[in-house]
């Protein structure tokens, strides 16, 4: 043997026993650590909280609650709620696998949110605006009659008030919990975007991941300026659906946010770490 072969025999020996040992950290510590789903890299949920929930290997963009976002976005202590009296029912009684209300509840007991939405007043670098902030983990961020309700509301403060309006969209589309309720919300929000822009008002939207159906297809998407975070996943029926309607394979990033921007359908793609930056620019311009 070599000496070169003993040392590239040594290294080999040093980078095998430190990955077991990083292994077996792992396996003692399971809450300290979480893999990207994107590069498989194991990562100190630490270091991905202390870097915006974004992967330090491979720039991914994990997702993040809507408290969370407003905590990122928003100038500290700025954010006061306002519609948080409004609750969601269930008049339809509907019941699947399960009943609507156990659904509601698990949901309420997983996020800490009354529904899919936060809506208030805030302000960016000092620039006061009228806000709603979606959250996907509250039943997939669905469009019920809570979220339309909300999301009307906070429009019509903003032109009461004469302020600019930021949505922030996260959601998988309509709730088929509330059947017809629930797609009517489509025509209220387009119809509170619409009196948003007769009153000469700004409205910019800003998509994060995932941001599907309904609400793709009615306030998600009728802004002044629409913003997406970087790798945001956008659209209105989902990859699947449509390869097996068109019988054709479509591009590896058909639906992002850099495929739409490239289109025309995007304004401005941003890393999570410049969209404070980029949003206080957009309302500075506008004042």
């Amino acid at each position: 043997m070599t000496v070169q072969d003993w040392f590239e025999k040594r290294k080999e020996a040093q980078i095998q026993r430190r990955a077991l040992e990083a292994r077996v950290e792992i396996e003692a510590n399971p809450d300290l650590w979480t893999k990207c789903v994107h590069c498989d890299a194991q990562l100190l949920k630490k270091d991905i909280e202390e870097n915006d929930m974004v992967c330090p290997v491979c720039d991914y963009h994990f997702r993040v609650n809507a408290r969370t976002r407003i905590k990122q976005l928003f100038d500290e202590g700025s954010f006061e709620e306002l519609f948080s009296e409004i609750k969601p029912t269930d008049p339809l009684e509907f019941v699947d696998t399960e009943s609507y209300k156990d659904r509601l509840k698990a949901a309420q007991e997983k996020t800490g949110m009354d529904d899919a939405v936060i809506t208030g007043i805030a302000s960016i670098e000092g620039h006061r605006l009228a806000t709603a902030v979606m959250d996907f983990d509250f039943m997939g961020g669905s469009m019920g009659s809570v979220v339309g309700e909300k999301v009307t509301r906070i429009m019509e403060k903003a032109i009461e008030l004469r302020l600019p309006v930021l949505v922030i969209t996260s959601s998988g589309g309509a709730r088929m919990q509330e059947s017809a309720l629930s797609l009517m919300q489509m025509a209220k929000t387009s119809c509170a975007c619409a009196r948003l822009d007769e009153a000469g008002l700004l409205y910019i939207n800003l998509i994060t991941d995932p941001t599907f159906g309904g609400v793709t297809a009615s306030f998600g998407t009728l802004g002044d300026i629409i913003v997406a975070e970087q790798g945001a996943r956008v659209g209105f029926a989902g990859r699947r659906v449509i390869e097996q309607t068109i019988r054709q394979k479509l591009p590896s990033d058909f639906q992002t946010a850099e495929y739409l921007m490239k289109y025309g359908q995007v304004d401005v793609v941003s890393s999570r770490k410049n969209l404070r930056e980029t949003l206080s620019n957009i309302l500075a311009m506008h004042e």
